[in-house]
Formats: C-alpha cells, sequence, structure tokens
C-alpha cells in the first residue's frame, strides 16, 4: 500500500509540473441503465466496457449504475448526478419538452440526444392459465404495472388512459421491478405484467421456459390512436418463435431505446464514447442479441427527439452520417 501511495504521490507531481500529459487525469462517468436482467444494463454495459478498453490513452473510466429506468434516468441526469443515461424514446421527447410525467418540472432544455438502440416492443406476459388472447382478458386480474420511475409504468399509464382504465380496473395493480416479475409470474402472485424491452431478453425467456408464460398481442383501437398520435410509437411484432412456448408472431406497439445526456458533460467525453462504440461497432452487436441487427446511420437518428450532443455531431459528421 505504502508503495502505491508513494506512485500516486509522484504521478502528481509530475502532472503537477506538467510533465504528464493532459489524458493522465481521470474522469469518471457513469451510465444509469436498468434492472439488472434488462438490456438497458446490458447496453450500459456494453458501452463501458467498450469505453474502459483504452481509458490509459483517454482518461475516462466508465461505470454502470442499475435504476429504476427512464424517467429515473432522465431526472437523475437533469439532477447532475448522472452523466448519461438509457432512457425509451418516449420518455425522452417528453423531458425535452416538459410534457406527460414531466409537466411539474417543466421542458429540459439542455437534454442531449448521443444515439439510439435497439427497438423496444411493449411486452405483455400472462399465466398461461389465464388463457388471455388480448389485453382485455386480463382487465379484473392481478397484473403489475410496473415500478414508479420507470419508463415502462409510464407507458402504462399512458396505455391506460387511452383505454379509459384506472389501476382499480386490476383485481391488484402491483408495483414491482422488472427483476421481480417473472418470479412472481410463476410463482402466481400475478397473472400478467406490462415491460418495454429489446428482444430477445433473458426477462422474459425465464419465464416463459419456467412456467410457461404466453405473451399477449397489444392491438386495437386505443393502441392505434396511441401510434397514429405520436412520432415516437410505431407498431411492431414480438417474433415467433422466439420463446419457448409462443411459436407465434406476436403483435404490438413499442418505443426504442435511446443514449442520453446533459449539455454540460464535455463534447470530449461524448465523442470519445461515441467513437468507442462506433470503431468497435462489430463487438458492440455481440455484447447482447437485441443489438443484432443495429445500423449506425439509423442510430444517429431514430427515435431522438432532444437534440444531439456536439461531441456526438462532430464524430457523426467525420463519418459522413450527418
Amino acid at each position: 500500500m505504502k508503495k502505491l501511495t508513494a506512485i500516486a504521490a509522484a504521478c502528481a507531481t509530475v502532472a503537477a509540473l506538467g510533465a504528464a500529459p493532459a489524458h493522465a487525469q481521470q474522469k469518471f462517468v457513469t451510465i444509469g441503465t436498468g434492472g439488472v436482467t434488462g438490456v438497458y444494463y446490458a447496453a450500459g454495459g456494453a458501452i463501458c466496457r467498450l469505453i474502459n478498453m483504452n481509458r490509459a490513452e483517454h482518461g475516462i473510466r466508465c461505470s454502470v449504475e442499475s435504476t429504476g429506468g427512464s424517467v429515473y434516468n432522465l431526472n437523475t441526469i437533469r439532477a447532475g448526478e448522472l452523466d448519461f443515461g438509457v432512457a425509451q424514446s418516449d420518455w425522452q421527447y417528453h423531458a425535452y419538452n416538459g410534457s406527460s410525467s414531466f409537466a411539474n418540472a417543466g421542458a429540459y432544455p439542455d437534454l442531449r440526444a448521443v444515439m439510439s438502440l435497439h427497438p423496444e416492443p411493449f411486452t405483455v406476459l400472462a399465466r398461461k392459465e389465464v388463457g388471455a388472447k388480448s389485453f382485455d382478458d386480463l382487465k379484473g386480474k392481478r397484473f403489475n404495472i410496473g415500478n414508479p420511475g420507470s419508463g415502462t409504468r409510464a407507458s402504462m399509464e399512458e396505455l391506460l388512459g387511452a383505454l379509459g382504465w384506472k389501476t382499480s380496473d386490476f383485481s391488484l395493480a402491483s408495483e414491482l421491478k422488472a427483476d421481480e416479475h417473472g418470479a412472481a409470474l410463476c410463482d402466481n402472485k400475478i397473472d400478467g405484467f406490462f415491460y418495454g424491452v429489446g428482444h430477445p431478453s433473458a426477462n422474459i425467456q425465464d419465464p416463459t421456459t419456467t412456467c410457461g408464460a404466453q405473451l399477449v398481442p397489444l392491438t386495437g383501437p386505443a393502441v392505434d390512436k396511441l401510434v397514429d398520435g405520436a412520432p415516437y410509437y410505431a407498431k411492431v411484432e414480438i417474433p415467433g418463435g422466439l420463446y419457448n412456448n409462443n411459436p407465434n408472431p406476436t403483435p404490438t406497439y413499442g418505443v426504442a431505446a435511446t443514449f442520453v445526456t446533459s449539455a454540460k458533460v464535455p463534447d470530449e467525453v461524448v465523442y470519445t464514447m461515441v467513437k468507442a462504440v462506433f470503431e468497435n461497432f462489430e463487438d458492440f452487436k455481440r455484447l447482447h442479441p437485441a443489438f443484432a441487427n443495429l445500423k449506425p446511420e439509423e442510430m444517429v437518428k431514430n427515435g431522438l427527439s432532444a437534440p444531439l450532443h456536439e461531441g456526438a455531431i462532430r464524430y457523426y459528421k467525420e463519418k459522413g452520417w450527418l
């Protein structure tokens, strides 16, 4: 320990004399993600892994924090307590514009987009014993609406509003985190849950394998109204055969996962981060199956309603993507 302390002191002295390169000074950044079994956590980990590979050169050390999800990440970036975060494209829009769940806080003009990531279909999973063929079949059942602070919860509330439902229309409206709802389903504590997630997801794979849980379509006039009325929603399908006991495609709607930051984060930090991802892009895509079909040209524009950060713009222009 004394030897390490002496080395550190010597390095500090050299840096103070100007003999050490500027990049020797460490810059710590944190990415807010979601539950540890979700794709947000995997995305944050993948980005940090690529950044940290060359931290001796650029001096940036990246860490991942498991959080409550999109809304939490956006609020915490605004408070200056997170540098980066993963958020659903709809909640990026609402945070920047001060709408929906962000109406009381007001618009956040310093929010900046960095890139979009994987598509996130809204996914409804139900116990096979329920025999649900549509979301209407879950009315009066025990249903997990998501934890407060998550994008999933906020999107669930928007869907309920479009349907004209209230949480009291369920016999139980639980507020479990994403890491908890699969086990609760298989333990017969809830009948179903709603979750915005990239596919394939271990969070969905586990209950479909363990207790034969069934994907439930999300379609109908309320969904049509939501998709037609918002630029960040799109109709999608969860492919058939992706999960055990679910051989057919499941129609639904969804958003995109996006990577965001604040205008106050230095340009060089953001530039270094996007460079680390895109100059190791094949490695990045291999770090999770949900990233397999990503294309850089789409990631710089899809689902981004806040302005791009200047550091990201610089790199994207160098690559000819803007």
